[in-house]
C-alpha cells in the first residue's frame, strides 16, 4: 500500500523573548493604547496585535512570551513588531531581543484509521484509557514530541521546537504505524 500524505496544520507557536533589560510596565500601559495590565491579578502586561495575530505577555524583567502565532516566522515577527512599537513610542530598547521557540502545537490527519488498542501494545511510551478519554497519548523520543492519536487518524502534535520537527514527527509516526500494520487506508 503506498504511503498516504498526512495533512498537517500548525495551530499555535509559543516563543519566549528576552530584551535583557527591565521594563516599566506602568509607563508602557500609559503610552500604548489597548494593552492590558492588572498587576493585582497577573504580573504581566498583555499586548495583543492583529497582524500577525498574536498575544504577547510582557514582564518587568524584560522577558516576553508570544502565543497565538501560526508559524515560527510569524511568532518572531510579532515580537519584533512589539519591540518596534515600544521604540516608536519612546521606550528605549538597547538590544535586539533573543527569541526562542518553546513549543509548537499542530493538528492533522493521517488519512487512515488507527487501531488504538493494538497501538498501545505495539509502541512504547503510550497511554490509552478509552473509558476516560478517546485518544491515545504517545510520547515520541525522536523527535521529542507528544502525539495525541484518535481512531479516525486525526492527531495533535505538541512539544516540537521547530516546524520541521513537527513534520519529522508526523513522518516517523506514520512510518511506525504502517510498518506495524496499525493504520489502514480505505
Amino acid at each position: 500500500m503506498p504511503e498516504k500524505k498526512a495533512i498537517v496544520s500548525i495551530q499555535n507557536v509559543v516563543a519566549s523573548a528576552s530584551l535583557k533589560q527591565r521594563l516599566d510596565l506602568d509607563s508602557i500601559v500609559r503610552i500604548i493604547p489597548g494593552v492590558e495590565y492588572r498587576p493585582e491579578q497577573f504580573p504581566g502586561l498583555v499586548y495583543k496585535i492583529k497582524k500577525p495575530k498574536a498575544a504577547l505577555l510582557m514582564f518587568s524583567t524584560g522577558k516576553m512570551v508570544c502565543t497565538g502565532a501560526t508559524s515560527e516566522r510569524l511568532a518572531k515577527r510579532a515580537v519584533m513588531k512589539v519591540v518596534d512599537d515600544l521604540k516608536r513610542n519612546g521606550i528605549v530598547i538597547v538590544e535586539k531581543p533573543d527569541i526562542q521557540i518553546q513549543n509548537i502545537v499542530a493538528s492533522g490527519d493521517l488519512i487512515g484509521t488507527i487501531d488504538l488498542e493494538k497501538t498501545t501494545y505495539a509502541l512504547k511510551k503510550t497511554i490509552y484509557e478509552p473509558e476516560q478519554f478517546p485518544g491515545l497519548i504517545y510520547r515520541m523520543d525522536s523527535p521529542r514530541t507528544v502525539m495525541l492519536l484518535f481512531t479516525s487518524g486525526k492527531f495533535v502534535c505538541t512539544g516540537a521546537k521547530s516546524e520541521s520537527q513537527v513534520y519529522e514527527a508526523v513522518k516517523v509516526l506514520q512510518k511506525n504505524l504502517e510498518e506495524k500494520k496499525l493504520i489502514s487506508y480505505e
